[in-house]
């Protein structure tokens, strides 16, 4: 068949990850590993007391079986779902606007101080929605769906896509057919009508390729995979 659509991971391919930690250190913010901690933390104690070191090894403990369930399950959990999961361990409990404020406060850690997009990302998409149907697939680790389509539309890139598969939202994590398959529907198009663009040969290679699509590996912002990919062709 031939190429209807593209899909796009959205970390180190149209978006490069980390890249706003130099603009928090700029303005005296936590890095976002610890934000999140702090925020956890303060959390909890409004409620009652609690040691930092109980809250940050909740959080890790958490963030483990979190990895477990990305590698092995291929499923993400939700930012809601992590939160439960880490009051579940300290027996704790929030109210539900106190749980609801925290989890919009680290949702948006990375849309108040965006990462950088790609150079180029903004005119290669546009040229390519001139001709292809886009969708975004991408595996959401902590910022939620919801959130990463106001980072996308502060970058001027939400306008190109008519798609988006995020984990969070569909239910499953790439390499899971679900992703790919959710946004076909979107688009409309058969699985072999798609070739999908990220930087990860085992999620954005031999996930779609399993599926019958074509994929591309993107090495601009991260190359550890272009020795040893499957990749139909490799870009940078």
């Amino acid at each position: 068949m031939s190429i209807k659509a593209v899909t796009f991971d959205l970390w180190e391919t149209l978006v490069i990850d980390d890249s706003d930690e130099p603009k928090r250190q700029a303005q005296g913010r936590l890095a976002k590993k610890d934000e999140r901690r702090r925020l956890v933390f303060e959390s909890l104690q409004r409620q009652a007391p609690i040691s930092l070191q109980e809250a940050h090894r909740a959080w890790d403990d958490a963030d483990g079986a979190f990895l477990k369930a990305w590698k092995e399950d291929s499923v993400t959990w939700s930012l809601g779902e992590r939160i439960r999961r880490i009051l579940e361990a300290l027996g704790r409990t929030l109210p539900e606007d106190e749980a609801a404020r925290l989890i919009e406060a680290i949702g948006r850690i990375e849309v108040d101080i965006p990462p950088d997009p790609i150079p180029g990302a903004s005119e290669a998409l546009a040229d390519l929605a001139g001709r292809y149907r886009l969708s975004i697939v991408s595996d959401t680790i902590v910022t939620p769906g919801t959130r990463l389509r106001d980072l996308l539309e502060t970058h001027g890139l939400k306008q190109y896509f008519t798609g988006f598969a995020f984990s969070d939202e569909v239910g499953h994590s790439k390499p899971h057919r679900a992703m790919f398959e959710s946004a076909a529907g979107q688009l409309g198009v058969d699985l072999a009508e798609m070739v999908h663009v990220g930087d990860r040969d085992h999620n954005d290679i031999k996930g779609p390729q399993a599926l019958g699509m074509k994929a591309i590996l993107f090495t601009a912002a991260r190359d550890a995979d272009q020795n040893d990919t499957t990749a139909d062709a490799v870009c940078d």
